[in-house]
């Protein structure tokens, strides 16, 4: 049984866009893509053994829509669990937030996609339509000298160009990805290190992102 460590839960209610802010990455949207209501979801770090409150609070997450979740602690590894309307519950364990934009429940599968002393629960506002601007600043938030980056909407057939063309991109900096505004929020990257070595990132939905930081 998972062990009690209770923090007060917030439900904010008619927020229509994202908290913005570097010092939470392992914010997330949560996408109910069944066909089924959820009634009930819980948001722990995968360090502790309590789910802690039902984020939804007296809410539901009803079919193809989606909430922002805002954990209240800072683990980058995190266990989701939901349960249905009329039975049922699915569940997301170990999954890495700080390197994901949201978790898809249901035909998505696992999506894209949280410290001591305090590590269930999570405070939600509504999510806007998924429409807008996918444009944002790709941040290397690793260690490495990346020296390509490519960004495609999800819907495009390939990747395109190297956005980074004869310059690299050091740990901290930042670059600019300019996309087109056709209403798909859903965009696919990779980059390729100085020795090598390259990585992906698929359906990262970036209509309500400033910054996105590469881990």
């Amino acid at each position: 049984m998972r062990r009690t460590l209770l923090i007060a839960l917030a439900l904010v209610a008619g927020v229509l866009a994202a908290p913005g802010g570097a010092q939470a990455q392992n914010r997330f949207w949560l996408v109910n893509d069944t066909g089924r209501v959820i009634e009930r979801a819980f948001v722990s770090s995968s360090r502790v053994s309590d789910w802690g409150p039902d984020i939804l609070g007296t809410g539901v997450l009803p079919p193809g829509q989606r909430v922002w979740v805002t954990p209240n602690f800072g683990d980058c590894t995190l266990d989701l669990r939901v349960t249905f309307q009329g039975g049922g519950e699915e569940t997301r364990m170990g999954v890495n937030a700080c390197g994901l934009s949201q978790i898809v429940i249901g035909r998505g599968g696992a999506g894209a996609g949280a410290g001591i002393g305090g590590g269930t629960g999570a405070t939600v506002s509504p999510g806007r339509p998924v429409s807008g601007n996918p444009s944002f600043n790709f941040v290397n938030g690793t260690g490495l000298t990346i020296r390509e980056v490519y960004v495609s909407l999800s819907t495009d057939s390939g990747w395109g160009p190297d956005r980074l063309g004869a310059n690299v991109l050091q740990p901290g900096q930042r670059l600019s990805i300019g996309l087109p505004a056709v209403g798909v929020c859903t965009v696919d990257m990779r980059v390729v290190y100085m020795d090598g070595r390259t990585a992906e990132r698929r359906r990262m939905e970036t209509c309500s992102l400033s910054d996105f930081v590469w881990r």
